[in-house]
């Protein structure tokens, strides 16, 4: 009687595990940092009406992930479609170079974020309602803080192989900012000039990550 009672619990939490991949799509949308004609900065999960007077960045758009799947076993890629990962990290940050190694052990094709500026860390709150690092996303689950036991059993519960099945020719797609900052064109009182008056357009400018964490990251 005690064998069964066991045997029934763990079936429920794997049902449990199963169907929190189906929670929501809001747990997964994008978050857009756009910048106005004025200089304001405002997040919005949709994007402006019109990208004539704003400049607007996925804060959390992943455009390498789709590239990166190019070439993966069949299995792998279908895995990898349905529940994507995204890990989220910082700079000197223990756990976040742990959930690296895991994944990378373990041939998870994932996409990574950063999280250094002020705008990412906005960004990440408005993303996972916490600024504490790493934070990962299988499919629709959030995951916050590193735990090897419980990464693993949401990676098997996705159905990603136990063990590396990407093919030597495999490179992870290089980490990027959560936010690319981005500003608006700028506009003449007289309007647009003609094209063959118009000015070379500024690049944007780079944002160098700071020295330290921005204050209220948490490890």
């Amino acid at each position: 009687m005690r064998s069964n009672t066991v045997k029934f619990s763990a079936l429920g939490a794997l049902v449990v595990l199963a169907g929190s991949f189906l929670l929501p799509a809001v747990q997964a949308q994008t978050v857009y940092r756009i910048v106005g004609p004025d200089g304001k900065v405002t997040y919005s999960d949709k994007p402006p009406p019109s990208a004539t007077e704003t400049r607007v960045t996925p804060a959390n758009a992943g455009p390498a992930a789709a590239g990166a799947s190019a070439g993966l076993p069949y299995e792998l890629r279908q895995v990898a479609a349905k529940y994507p990962v995204t890990l989220y990290t910082g700079d000197k940050c223990g756990p976040c170079l742990a959930g690296v190694s895991l994944l990378t052990s373990r041939g998870v094709p994932f996409t990574e974020k950063t999280v250094t500026t002020n705008e990412d860390t906005e960004a990440l709150q408005r993303l996972s309602g916490d600024n504490s690092l790493p934070f990962i996303t299988i499919g629709g689950q959030q995951l916050k803080g590193f735990s090897d036991a419980e990464w693993t059993q949401f990676l098997n519960a996705a159905g990603y192989p136990a063990s590396s099945a990407l093919p030597p020719s495999y490179r992870r797609p290089a980490p990027a900012p959560l936010v690319r900052v981005a500003e608006a064109p700028a506009r003449s009182a007289e309007g647009s000039a003609p094209a063959a008056a118009r000015p070379n357009p500024r690049p944007a400018p780079q944002v160098a990550p700071p020295a330290t964490n921005p204050a209220g990251i948490r490890f």
